[in-house]
């Protein structure tokens, strides 16, 4: 997993409450098997006409925003189903954290566990944001992790809390089983010690 340290990026829009899951990625595209490849799926509905040409009204969409990484939404962001493609589509059209008031539960650990950085801010200070990349596509903000601060060129410096055990995997860009290979020289140890304690039998 890709540590996250410190990123810059273009901030794109999405003044939305109650995004599900199943507007991030529809039900009819988790059929893949890889993590890779839902880019491209992301806010299918809402995103393309039905002739499948992108759709001009879809924020995302609209001039400045292309190739944004930084996503800033309203409150109680990825409620719906619990389907881990959300952040792996989120991370696969170019985003590296989110900035909302709130965020489904599922959602916000799916993010953590895949190297995505969602950042809660007060809602005040998410508007703020929103508004200033509405007004001013291109605008950029810097998501310290290390300083556990959102920043840009004008003045902005907002605080934001993070759990130090989560804090720790994404500056060390450890997953579930990178967390485990640290203990790789115990655990090969105890599998040696166990052998000739519990020897396999056939049948």
């Amino acid at each position: 997993m890709e540590p996250f340290i410190r990123h810059t990026g273009v901030v794109a829009p999405l003044d939305r409450v109650d995004v599900d899951t199943d507007q991030i990625i529809p039900k009819q595209f988790l059929k893949r098997i890889e993590r890779t490849g839902f880019g491209q799926f992301a806010f299918f509905d809402w995103r393309y006409n039905e002739d499948g040409t992108p759709n001009p009204e879809f924020e995302l969409n609209r001039p400045g925003y292309e190739g944004a990484s930084v996503l800033v939404a309203g409150r109680n962001f990825g409620c719906g189903s619990s389907r881990e493609h959300a952040p792996w589509a989120l991370e696969d059209m170019g985003f590296r954290t989110i900035i909302a008031p709130s965020y489904a539960d599922i959602f916000f650990n799916n993010c953590f566990k895949n190297g995505m950085l969602p950042v809660v801010l007060p809602e005040a200070t998410v508007n703020e944001i929103m508004a200033r990349a509405k007004e001013r596509p291109g605008y950029q903000v810097t998501v310290d992790l290390e300083k556990q601060t959102v920043e840009d060129e004008e003045g902005l410096v907002a605080p934001f809390d993070v759990d130090p055990f989560r804090r720790h995997c994404l500056l060390n860009g450890l997953d579930d089983i990178g967390l485990t290979l640290q203990h790789a020289d115990e655990i090969a140890h105890y599998e040696q010690k166990r052998s000739p304690l519990l020897p396999v039998t056939a049948g």
